[in-house]
């Protein structure tokens, strides 16, 4: 399942916004530190699947104490407009409250407004905006965060 989230990334966003390897390297990266890192009681990987097939995927990672970071939320365009990308949210925030965090935040791109929409529509709040070009095009990379219950 992992090396399929890291090659999934690297076409869907090579192929949808021209990212290039820099991207998939990224996300190899991210997906190295969770195996490496990996506290199975503070961290947690979803891959949905339809029809026995890969559609989707979502990874909460701690950070520090009481904060932890939503990465590599993905949906196959298979199976897009049928509300998996909030079903994967909504269960990596379920997860990082049930874990004891108390923020939850993420990082992602002005150009990803399907994924922006979800973010908004599951309480989180952009906190910085920055532009970048890590992945060969301009964009602005964003923060977000969303207080957990119990949180401050």
């Amino acid at each position: 399942d992992l090396g399929w989230v890291v090659q999934r990334h690297g076409e869907l966003y090579q192929q949808e916004y021209g990212w290039d390897q820099r991207f998939e390297g990224l996300v190899a990266e991210v997906v190295g530190a969770y195996v490496r890192e990996l506290d199975p009681r503070r961290d947690r990987c979803w891959i949905a699947e339809r029809g026995g097939e890969r559609v989707g995927c979502a990874f909460v990672v701690h950070g520090d104490a009481d904060r932890a970071r939503l990465r590599l939320l993905l949906v196959d365009p298979a199976a897009r407009g049928a509300g998996l990308g909030q079903r994967l949210v909504e269960e990596c925030i379920a997860f990082a409250g049930q874990a004891g965090y108390a923020v939850l935040t993420l990082w992602t791109n002005d150009v990803l407004l399907a994924a922006r929409r979800i973010y908004e529509r599951t309480g989180f709040t952009i906190v910085r905006r920055e532009p970048h070009d890590r992945f060969g095009t301009g964009m602005v990379g964003e923060t977000w965060e969303r207080v957990l219950a119990g949180g401050p």
